[in-house]
Formats: structure tokens, C-alpha cells, sequence
């Protein structure tokens, strides 16, 4: 029989954070903070929306590109956060969360053999989808004594005729690492310069804990040239709503639409009806949120210090990013190890690139209480180390 599967799927890997989520899994009292799932239930009145939808039969196809009110809210929304206009009509598109849109404006914007920019630690998903929309990832990598933001020369030094898009993974998952505004100015002269584009993908945009999100988009000369992805599973706790957007110049948001209008259909009907009630009145409950998560941000960072694990601080989403290289084990080994003798989850940091080697990824949209019983365990369990190499 002929091989039935494509050779560039075959020459994908799995993602490294469901290995340890499926392993907690199985075990008995152990703690995963391993995988980015707010602790937080859908606001109520978020959900009610979503019931009242479904009590009036609102279980029809929505258009394409999504229902109007959800994309006038969105378009009101990033006026008010990020200062920047959107033409609700033909200029955001509404998608089965961010990762779809990732997915899909690869798949519109790429040629074969196009060059991705992707600086890494970053998401999981950004290399597998520039591979199977047939571009060529190129990978920058982010360094901890440049707290792992992206500057002007890294871009430079990956450049060639072939590239088209860099992808901006700020605030970044799982680093924490954010980029502010003076930082974006940098960079955006030499997108512009080389004429390149860009996909800021911004899911993590409310947790940001250093003043305000800047987004690239609010720089002269980067709207028309950036496609925005967002969406509602961290700053509402709507994971499982499965619902995100695009936003972006029409000529790239209609190639987009018609990808999403052949796979997709359109989004959940009634995850819609639930978001427009989110962005209408939802301000309070990310402000409570994001308030609850920079608590335990702050714990974690003195937590560490109290440990003497080096660790820089992260000013954005729920992940700190210790270093562990003290320790003489990889990544994949410290993880396996931690989870096997403390019962704790935790990604390693090459789950997330190569240049991760030497870091974990530990969440912190957890409750304080599990927070400080992993944190007790990891203390025992790094000074076991210690002690053995002593």
C-alpha cells in the first residue's frame, strides 16, 4: 500500500506541552502547571449570553467573516486599547480562536520557499504553520540578558531576499517577555525599510503588568502592513469558547476569509453572541483577573529569588521562565524528573525552540494555594540537586 500520509506532515513534531499535561494526567495528587489555562470560570454574565443565545435558537450559521456586532465590538474594542482603527466591514475577520487565524494568515500571505522570521521561545504553533502553508521558517533566537525581546540586529542578521513575514510574539508565551513601545519604534524602521510584514499575534495583550500594551499597529507606517491576531481565552477565561480574530488590511483579510470560508464555515454561533457581551462589559472582569495573576507574578518572582533560581521578571501573560542550567540536566530531564519524584508538572523550555534548552515554563494561571504547594516541592526538589552535586 502507498504511504498515505504527506512527508511534511510526517516532519512535524508534537507539541511538547501535551506530553507532560497527558502524564499529570494519570497521576494521583500531582499539580500541572504546565498548560496556559486560566484558572478562572467565564464570568457569568459572559455565559449567560451564551445560554440566552441558545434559549432564543440563535444556532444558525453566522456569516463568514462573523457576526456584525461582534465585529463592530471588536473594531470599538482595539479603538479604546490599543488606539488604532479598524473597518469592521472588510478589515476584521472572526476565527476558532487565535490559532486559526495564525493558521489561515500564513496560508493567504505565504509563497513556497517564503521566509518566516519566528524569534523563538515562542508558541508552539507559529513553526508548524508557516511549514505547512509551504514558507520556510527562520528562527531568531531571544536571549535572557536581552530579557528575551527582539531587536533591530537579530532581525538584520536573519534578512534575506526570500523574506516576507515576521512573526511578533509579544506579550510572549513563555517567557513573560513584553516589548514596549521604544522597542517596537526600533524595529518597525527596519520592517518598513526592508519591506516586510508582519503577524503580531496580541492573545496575551491584557496581562501586561508594566503600564499599557503597546501594539505594533499604533506605529506610523505598521498597520498597513501587519496582520493583528487576538482573541478571548486569556483575558476572559473563554478557552474553551474557542474564539479569536484577525484584523488587518482588507486585501489580506478577504484572501484569509475565503481560506476560513472553504475550513471553516464560520465560528461558534453562540461563543459569538458571548463575546460581544464580553467586550461590552467585560473591562472588570480582566482588570480582577489580571490584578489576581500579577499577585501571583510577583510571588513567583520572589519565590525564585528566595530559591536562588536565576530568573528574570516577566512583565506580560501568566509564564516565568527560570533558568535551571545550574542544575546540569536538560530541560526534558529536569521536567521528568520533578514530575516523577515531587509529582508537579512543568514544560521544558525546548517545547517551545531549541534556544529554550535550560529553562522550564511554569504558569501561573493557577491558585495561589497550588502555586505555594508546587513552589514548597520544587524547593525540596532543587535542593536535593544541589545536594548531590555538593
Amino acid at each position: 500500500m502507498r504511504d498515505p500520509l504527506s512527508s511534511t506532515i510526517r516532519e512535524i513534531k508534537p507539541s511538547g506541552i501535551r506530553k507532560f499535561f497527558d502524564l499529570v494526567s494519570e497521576m494521583e495528587d500531582a499539580i500541572s502547571l504546565g498548560v496556559g489555562e486560566p484558572d478562572f470560570d467565564t464570568p457569568w454574565h459572559i455565559r449567560d449570553e451564551g445560554i440566552y443565545s441558545l434559549e432564543r435558537g440563535r444556532t444558525f450559521y453566522t456569516s463568514n467573516a462573523g457576526l456584525k456586532e461582534l465585529k463592530e465590538e471588536i473594531a470599538n474594542y482595539l479603538a479604546r486599547r490599543i488606539h488604532v482603527s479598524y473597518d469592521y466591514r472588510n478589515e476584521v475577520l472572526v476565527t476558532v480562536g487565535g490559532s486559526e487565524g495564525i493558521d489561515i494568515a500564513m496560508r493567504a500571505m505565504l509563497d513556497p520557499g517564503d521566509e518566516v522570521l519566528i524569534p523563538q521561545p515562542s508558541y508552539v504553533s507559529y513553526e508548524p504553520c508557516a511549514v505547512l502553508a509551504g514558507g520556510k521558517p527562520v528562527i531568531i533566537e531571544l536571549k535572557a540578558e536581552n530579557e528575551f525581546r527582539l531587536t533591530p540586529e537579530e532581525i538584520l542578521e536573519k534578512l534575506t531576499d526570500r523574506t516576507k513575514l515576521l512573526v511578533l510574539p509579544f506579550p510572549n508565551n513563555p517567557t513573560g517577555a513584553i516589548m514596549e513601545r521604544e522597542d517596537l519604534e526600533a524595529i518597525a524602521k527596519v520592517i518598513i525599510e526592508k519591506d516586510i510584514f508582519v503577524l503580531t499575534d496580541e492573545i496575551y495583550s491584557e496581562l501586561s503588568y508594566k503600564g499599557e500594551h503597546v501594539s505594533i499597529t499604533s506605529i506610523p507606517g505598521m498597520r498597513e502592513r501587519t496582520i493583528l491576531i487576538n482573541g478571548f481565552s486569556k483575558a476572559y477565561a473563554m478557552t474553551g469558547w474557542r474564539l479569536g480574530y484577525a484584523c488587518g488590511p482588507a486585501e489580506i483579510i478577504s484572501q484569509m476569509t475565503k481560506i476560513h470560508q472553504f475550513a471553516i464555515m464560520c465560528a461558534p454561533t453562540t461563543s459569538q453572541y458571548a463575546a460581544v457581551e464580553a467586550l461590552r462589559n467585560g473591562d472588570e472582569d480582566v482588570a480582577m483577573m489580571r490584578e489576581a495573576y500579577d499577585q501571583r507574578r510577583r510571588y513567583l518572582v520572589h519565590a525564585f529569588k528566595e530559591m536562588g533560581l536565576t530568573c528574570f521578571e516577566p512583565y506580560g501573560a501568566f509564564y516565568i521562565f527560570p533558568c535551571i542550567k545550574e542544575f546540569g540536566m536538560t530541560s526534558e530531564e529536569f521536567a521528568a524528573r520533578f514530575l516523577q519524584e515531587e509529582k508537579v508538572a512543568v514544560v521544558p523550555g525546548t517545547a517551545f525552540g531549541d534556544c529554550g534548552e535550560g529553562f522550564l515554563r511554569i504558569s501561573y494561571a493557577y491558585s495561589l494555594d497550588n502555586l505555594k504547594i508546587a513552589l514548597g516541592r520544587l524547593e525540596d526538589f532543587i535542593g536535593r540537586l544541589r545536594a548531590e552535586k555538593a
